[in-house]
């Protein structure tokens, strides 16, 4: 019984198993598999100026920030409250797979990146449903950031990557068909004299000024005690100048030796500017301007400067990215029967663990979250009890269960429902003869009632 038992499953383990290395002895046609590359060749690359300068990392931690955050492809009711998600293409791009190279949060950070880098991009269907040429009513399947390189009145030429032939190449399309977002910081980052423009270029001197320093030169003034006017003072003085570099050349540990009537000045010393008050003042200007501090940049702003940091800085570039997909990428019609795009954020992320407690018991108790959406924020699997998912005050509030009263006993059922029948025929006779009574007994049974 056993072997009849065992080979089924070895033969099922034979036929399905798959491994990644069999058949790698077969010649593989590296032609076939398109063109190759040493770097990604999708991947966002920073201008030099601003590659070369601390601006990046400024750059960078806005778009992890902002990526940070989930958009998503829902349905609102009439007073534009959520419903629930919509699963579709494009919200599986907002929140999974944007296209074959990158993630939903890696393609965000993509796109703000390139939106700070070159002021305004275009984020570009690249597999849709239909034809966006034939019909407005396409669903997107994959999608990616573009470089917009020229301009029209109702086109644009976009450079975008194509993951079939692993190259960028340049489209014409539609702008009704992409999503152009510009970038709501221009005026302070994109402009040629904005904040940063200035800021760029002071780093950029600094940068030149220490590579000069940093050059391995001596700078030397060497004072000769004669006068060189004639020419053969300067032929005298152009071989006393090669003299002493060939000592500082083959010495070990460049030491000269010189005339002692001969001076020598050096002028490799810091050159006093206010080059760097002005770096200072403009990176302090840009901070204001931008809504950061140098606390957001080392992890360690406190919750109220996190929550102006969020409203000033994140949240202008999440509606600028989620109004211009809504306004392209959803019909007239979707948009009316309440489809939008959305994005939220973590409100729990900022809170320190000693104040979970407290928090989970205001909201559980004025009936605003259940406690298995309390157990998701802190990290717990939910319980599979259904009053865990009731939104009630459990310090007052009792399930039905609870407040119904112990079923009585046999007797107590049969004495209580005869005691009850007779006060029901009591009370029907004394209806009765009331309704018969006439008027004349029952004034005077009700005088006497009330002199009582």
């Amino acid at each position: 019984m056993q072997v009849m038992f065992l080979m089924p499953t070895i033969f099922e383990r034979l036929q399905h198993s798959w491994n990644a290395f069999r058949g790698r002895d077969r010649p593989i046609q590296y032609s076939d598999l398109g063109l190759s590359s040493y770097r990604r060749p999708d991947r966002t690359y920073l201008r030099v100026s601003n590659e070369r300068s601390i601006i990046t990392a400024i750059y960078n931690r806005i778009a992890m920030d902002v990526a940070a955050n989930k958009i998503e492809h829902v349905k609102l009711d009439d007073n534009a409250r959520y419903v629930e998600t919509v699963k579709d293409g494009l919200n599986s791009c907002l929140t999974l797979e944007a296209n074959l190279d990158q993630t939903s949060r890696a393609f965000i950070q993509d796109a703000v990146l390139s939106m700070f880098d070159e002021g305004c991009i275009a984020i570009v269907p690249i597999d849709t449903s239909i034809d966006p040429n034939k019909s407005a009513s396409f669903d997107i399947q994959s999608m990616r950031v573009g470089k917009i390189t020229q301009w029209y009145p109702e086109h644009v030429r976009v450079q975008v990557y194509n993951e079939k032939r692993g190259i960028k190449e340049e489209l014409t399309v539609p702008k009704r068909m992409v999503s152009i977002i510009e970038n709501p910081f221009y005026a302070v980052m994109n402009e040629a004299n904005s904040t940063l423009q200035r800021l760029i270029r002071k780093l950029n001197i600094l940068d030149a000024i220490d590579e000069q320093s940093g050059a391995g030169k001596l700078d030397l003034i060497i004072q000769l005690p004669y006068v060189i006017k004639s020419t053969a003072r300067q032929e005298q003085a152009e071989a006393r100048r090669k003299q002493i570099e060939t000592q500082l050349a083959g010495s070990k540990y460049g030491i000269a030796y010189t005339d002692g009537t001969e001076r020598i000045t050096q002028l490799n010393r810091p050159v006093e500017n206010n080059l760097m008050s002005q770096i200072e003042y403009l990176m302090n200007t840009l901070y204001s301007q931008l809504g950061i501090t140098p606390e957001i940049l080392n992890g360690t702003a406190d919750e109220k400067t996190m929550l102006n940091y969020n409203n000033r800085t994140i949240e202008p570039i999440l509606a600028a990215l989620v109004d211009e997909m809504k306004r392209k990428f959803l019909t007239k019609t979707a948009r009316t029967q309440g489809h939008s795009i959305i994005f939220s954020s973590e409100p729990f992320k900022l809170v320190p663990i000693n104040n979970i407690a407290e928090i989970a018991d205001k909201f559980t108790r004025n009936e605003i979250l259940s406690p298995n959406e309390i157990r998701s924020i802190i990290g717990f699997k939910p319980v599979a009890d259904q009053q865990a998912d009731e939104l009630r005050n459990r310090n007052l509030n009792q399930n039905a269960e609870e407040v119904a009263p112990a079923p009585l006993a046999t007797d107590e059922i049969n004495q209580n429902g005869s005691q009850e029948a007779v006060e029901n025929e009591s009370s029907i006779d004394g209806q009765d003869n009331i309704a018969d009574m006439p008027m004349s007994e029952f004034n005077e049974i009700a005088s006497g009632s009330n002199t009582a």
